[in-house]
């Protein structure tokens, strides 16, 4: 086992010493390759070149730096988005960030300009008094003051978020027809039912917060402006058979969505799957910053080099360093 260590040891010092080459002498050329390398056993080896150049493309577009001043590439900012029809190299990159989801109205405008964007996990429906609150009503007439009082709780909310400056309003539950109704008079586009990944992922990008209540600590209700986030351009675009809403020009991340096309869902679980493969292969790459030579050209230098390693040495390690060699 020693004798495997220091073959490990010294394979990967040699590696980085003699094999390994800067990812910035050679150009954009070698990611393109690299990420033809991932998919050179994949169901996308036919057109390797056109989906190598999105990949690239798309993971370039990402790049962040975090307080230590080191360039990060998230994977999770490159969204893949599936629809099938049409051939697989009708796939399109898109600088932005794109749920399946629509307007709530058709009332509703399709796009918006200098987006500030509300993101919501509550509901807004007509407001119902919890379970277990009793109230006594003596008056018949009182009853139509509660029902008003209700209705006049989820005005007040709508009302809040549109006078905070919100003119897309994200909710990741329900909205109801009443509460529509403000949104469609403010001009405002209004999405329902928004799966929280997508909620959550959006506001990191937009510099948002997602309010979970607008209840401050005195019990009153507010909310704040400051949890707003901001994007150049919301709108909503048909591609195949669904609509998606597209966010285009995010002020903290510049999101990428990459929408796949294919004849069926089968055929696009792979080309996702060998996707994300070559997105994890350039992120490794660019955050690394080196490159080895592909067609097993390592594994035969490093079988030579370990060979004349282990002839210098006179200890029982030198047959496991011999056998390390000879497996490569």
């Amino acid at each position: 086992m020693s004798g495997y260590r220091l073959a490990l040891k010294e394979s990967v010092k040699y590696i980085q010493s003699h094999l390994a080459v800067k990812v910035d002498t050679l150009g954009r050329e070698a990611l393109i390759n690299a990420a033809k390398t991932s998919m050179s056993s994949k169901l996308l080896n036919a057109e390797s070149d056109f989906f190598a150049e999105m990949v690239v493309s798309a993971m370039t577009k990402v790049k962040t730096v975090n307080h230590t001043g080191q360039a990060k590439y998230p994977v999770k900012a490159v969204h893949i988005l599936k629809t099938h029809g049409m051939s697989a190299k009708q796939s399109v990159l898109v600088d932005g960030y794109a749920i399946e989801a629509t307007r709530s109205s058709q009332g509703m405008p399709k796009s918006i300009e200098n987006a500030k964007i509300a993101f919501v996990d509550f509901n807004l429906n007509k407001y119902r008094l919890a379970m277990g609150v009793q109230v006594l009503v003596h008056d018949p007439e009182a009853l139509g003051k509660i029902r008003e009082a209700e209705l006049d709780v989820c005005k007040q909310r709508c009302k809040m978020l549109i006078d905070a400056g919100a003119n897309v309003i994200l909710c990741s539950r329900g909205i109801d027809d009443f509460a529509l109704k403000y949104f469609v008079d403010a001009g405002c586009i209004a999405i329902r039912r928004v799966p929280k990944n997508d909620l959550k992922r959006i506001a990191n990008n937009t510099g948002g917060k997602v309010v979970v209540s607008l209840a401050d600590i005195e019990g009153e209700e507010s909310f704040d402006p400051a949890c707003l986030g901001t994007c150049e351009k919301v709108n909503e675009k048909r591609v195949g058979d669904w609509e998606y809403m597209f966010f285009e020009g995010m002020a903290e991340t510049r999101a990428q969505t990459i929408v796949l096309r294919g004849a069926n869902e089968f055929f696009l679980d792979e080309v996702e799957r060998s996707m994300h493969d070559a997105l994890c292969v350039i992120k490794r790459v660019l955050e690394s910053n080196s490159i080895v030579a592909g067609g097993g050209s390592v594994e035969v230098a490093l079988s030579v080099y370990l060979d004349r390693y282990a002839r210098t040495l006179g200890s029982r390690e030198q047959l496991a360093i011999a056998e390390f060699s000879e497996a490569l």
